[in-house]
C-alpha cells in the first residue's frame, strides 16, 4: 500500500476579510444597481470570512489582460508551489534530491515549461526525475492527484513521490462579465496551494502517515456543461451550472458504497470525511447524500470559512487540517474525496 509521508498547505501573505474583496470587486466591475444587488448576495451567501489572495488586493485593478494574468500566476505559482513541496518533504524528512516523481496539478494558469518543471528546477530535485502534469481538473485536482500517486507507486514500490497542487483563482476573473457564474465564481474562490510527499510499499517510510488502500474514479457522462472554464481571448471564464449540487445528491452515495464494499466496509465504518469544500450547497449536498452531520464534515467548513474554496489544493488543505486538529488513531478509517469538471469524483480510501 502506498504511505502519505506528509501533507503541507501553504497560502499567499495577503489576507482579506470577505466584505474587502467584494468592495473592491464592486470598483472593478463597475455593476449596475441590479448586478451590485446580486454580487453582495452571492458573496454573503459563501460561508467564507477571509480569503488569501495571490496579489495585493489594489494590483489587481491595473491587472489587464490574460497575458499580464498569466505572467503574474507564473510568478506566484512557482513560489507558492516550492514553499508547499519543501514544507512537505521537510515533514516527511527527505530532500528534494529523494523524488523520483513530482506531479502538479492546476487549473488557474498556463505555464510551459510546466510547473512541476519550474519547481523541480528551483528546488533541486535530481535531473532524472520524472514529470507528471495535470491541467483541467480543477476542485477534484487534489483527491485525483493522490489517487494516480497510489496507482505509479503499485509499479515503483521502492520511490518516493510529490504532488503539488497550485491554484490562483483570483486571477482569472473576468473583470468586464456581469454573468451570474462569474458573479458567482468572484465569491468564494481563494488562492493557495498544497503538497503531498507519498512513498511505496518498499520504501524506509512506508511505515510512516496513513495508507491508501484503494481509490475510485466516476466521470457521469452528458454533464460536461455544469462546470469548467471556457477559454478565450481574456482568459478562463467559468462555466458553473445549478445543477451540480443535484449531481453530488444523484451519484455520491453510490460512487462511495462501491469504494467500500468490496472492503466489507459501510459508510458508518468511516471515522475520518476529508472532503473538499465546494461550497455551501455542495457540502449541504454531500451530507445529505452520506446521511452525515455538520461535525462530520468540521474541518471541511472551517477551511471554507478561513481560505474559501482553494480549488484543487483545498482537499489536501482539509486533509492538514484533519491530522492536525483531529488526528486519527491507528486503525482508523478515512475518505479522502472531491468533486469537479467532467462532471466526476474521485475518491480515495485511507486506513491509519
Amino acid at each position: 500500500m502506498t504511505a502519505l509521508a506528509a501533507v503541507h498547505g501553504v497560502l499567499p501573505p495577503h489576507t482579506y476579510a470577505q466584505a474587502q474583496i467584494t468592495d473592491q470587486l464592486t470598483r472593478m466591475f463597475q455593476p449596475d444597481k441590479a448586478s451590485r444587488a446580486l454580487l453582495n448576495r452571492f458573496h454573503a451567501s459563501t460561508r467564507v470570512a477571509t480569503r488569501h489572495l495571490a496579489l495585493p488586493i489594489e494590483e489587481y485593478v491595473g491587472l489587464d489582460g490574460f497575458t499580464a494574468a498569466n505572467d503574474a500566476f507564473l510568478t506566484a505559482a512557482v513560489d507558492l508551489g516550492c514553499d508547499a513541496v519543501l514544507g512537505a518533504l521537510s515533514a516527511a524528512g527527505l530532500e528534494p534530491a529523494d523524488v523520483d516523481v513530482v506531479m502538479s496539478t492546476t487549473t488557474t494558469g498556463i505555464a510551459v515549461p510546466s510547473l512541476d518543471a519550474r519547481i523541480a528546477t528551483r528546488i533541486g530535485m535530481r535531473a532524472d526525475v520524472k514529470r507528471v502534469p495535470l491541467l483541467g481538473l480543477g476542485c477534484v485536482g487534489g483527491a485525483a492527484g493522490v489517487a494516480r500517486l497510489h496507482d505509479i507507486l503499485l509499479g515503483a514500490p521502492g520511490s518516493a513521490v510529490v504532488l503539488v497542487a497550485v491554484e490562483l483563482s483570483s486571477l482569472t476573473l473576468q473583470r468586464q462579465d456581469l454573468s451570474a457564474a462569474n458573479m458567482i465564481a468572484s465569491g468564494p474562490f481563494g488562492d493557495g496551494a498544497a503538497a503531498v510527499v507519498a512513498v511505496g510499499v518498499d520504501h524506509p517510510l512506508a511505515a510512516t502517515g496513513p495508507h491508501v488502500v484503494d481509490t475510485a474514479s466516476h466521470l457521469y457522462p452528458g454533464s460536461e456543461r455544469a462546470m469548467g472554464w471556457d477559454v478565450g481571448s481574456t482568459g478562463f471564464r467559468m462555466v458553473l451550472g445549478p445543477e451540480v449540487p443535484g449531481l453530488v445528491r444523484a451519484h455520491l452515495a453510490d460512487d462511495v458504497r462501491d469504494l467500500l464494499s468490496p472492503h466489507a466496509l459501510a459508510i458508518d465504518d468511516i471515522s475520518h470525511w476529508i472532503c473538499h469544500p465546494g461550497g455551501p450547497k455542495v457540502i449541504d449536498a454531500v451530507q445529505e447524500a452520506l446521511g452525515l452531520d455538520h461535525d462530520h464534515l468540521a474541518m471541511t467548513w472551517n477551511s471554507l470559512n478561513r481560505v474559501g474554496n482553494l480549488s484543487s489544493a483545498s482537499v489536501l488543505h482539509v486533509f492538514a487540517d484533519t491530522l492536525t486538529q483531529r488526528p486519527p488513531r491507528s486503525g482508523d478509517w478515512g475518505v479522502l474525496m472531491a468533486m469537479g469538471p467532467g462532471f466526476c469524483s474521485e475518491l480515495v480510501l485511507l486506513r491509519w
